[in-house]
């Protein structure tokens, strides 16, 4: 099992949660599990790797998500992203998009749990680091309570180190990913009912998770929160993982902090050729709440992208927020 669970973890989110990304969010929690967006078996052994896999040290603890169904495929991604440093090997059962399904991979898979514990047992025999799965609690007609018993029992007879469960059903057909995001109804109770069931398996919940009032519930029946757009879109709820769940202070004090802290890595990264817009279109929902928030977006979606930009651009996009301790309904922010 894993030795320390994460109470909050931050999902992987394909064009997202990139190493600028989970750079930055590393700047405001040093608790939070970080982990990268999907990357498939096919691109880790064959592909570019230090592009795909590579990661910045103070990122730890981070995990990589796999896509795949073929054990042996797994087996060898697995140690390949082992011997890159990663704290926790995951595997994708959850996402629905066609791309993911040609492939047979994602939430399909869901279908076919015996295969899942195939290809859990497959990356366990391969590695000594814990590998987790990340799944829905059904697909399309599946009934929840059995799709989801059934994939349990196979993972966790693989020994499973962690499942998380997006407590929604995925929509094979007739929905985009970006609508099997909302549009299936969250079922909350079914994954507690599942934990109550397996009390000795690690389990975490995602989805539509947005407040720390929220997080707190959920930790009275599980063991871990995993938080997606939220975390992207308002980046400062992160800077209660430390002080909420750990009673420590959170590395920086506000988002203001947070820029400041991040200038050396974003420096780093302008140094290597790197553009400032694809560091900086992560922190877009900084500051959100506060005064002067809409026209720090603006500036940095239209100025970050222009040739020669740097750490002023940014510079220049903070100056616009407030400082007053005073904060507005997202809604209402400037």
């Amino acid at each position: 099992m894993i030795a320390d669970i994460a109470k909050v973890s931050i999902a992987p989110m394909m064009d997202w949660t990139d190493r600028h990304c989970r750079a930055f969010h590393r700047v405001l929690s040093r608790r939070a599990r970080l982990y990268t967006e999907m990357v498939t078996t096919g691109a880790v052994i064959h592909g570019p790797r230090e592009r795909l896999l590579g990661f910045s040290e103070p990122e730890h603890p981070v995990a990589v998500q796999l896509g795949g169904s073929d054990p042996a495929d797994l087996a060898e991604a697995a140690r390949i992203c082992a011997d890159f440093g990663y704290d926790e090997i995951n595997l994708n059962v959850g996402c629905p998009s066609d791309r993911v399904q040609n492939g047979r991979f994602g939430a399909c898979l869901m279908q076919e749990p015996v295969l899942v514990g195939e290809c859990v047992a497959a990356m366990k025999a391969a590695i000594s680091l814990p590998v987790t799965v990340k799944c829905r609690i059904g697909v399309d007609d599946q009934d929840a309570e059995e799709a989801l018993d059934r994939l349990s029992d196979c993972v966790v007879a693989a020994s499973c180190d962690e499942l998380t469960v997006h407590a929604r059903k995925a929509w094979l057909q007739g929905l985009s990913p970006k609508e099997n995001r909302d549009i299936p109804p969250l079922d909350y109770p079914r994954v507690y009912r599942l934990k109550a069931a397996r009390p000795d398996l690690p389990i975490a919940i995602n989805g539509g998770i947005k407040t720390w009032a929220e997080i707190h519930e959920h930790l009275k029946h599980l063991d871990g929160v995993m938080l997606g757009r939220v975390a992207y879109h308002e980046p400062e709820i992160l800077l209660g993982v430390d002080r909420e769940l750990h009673g420590e202070e959170p590395p920086v004090a506000d988002g203001f902090e947070a820029v400041e802290a991040y200038e050396p890595f974003i420096a780093e990264q302008l140094a290597k050729g790197e553009r400032l817009h694809n560091i900086t279109r992560h922190m877009l929902g900084l500051f959100t709440g506060r005064p002067g928030a809409r026209a720090y977006r603006r500036h940095l979606a239209t100025e970050a992208v222009k040739p020669g930009a740097n750490l002023n651009t940014l510079r220049d996009a903070v100056a616009h927020v407030s400082r007053a301790v005073e904060r507005l309904a997202p809604a209402d922010a400037a």
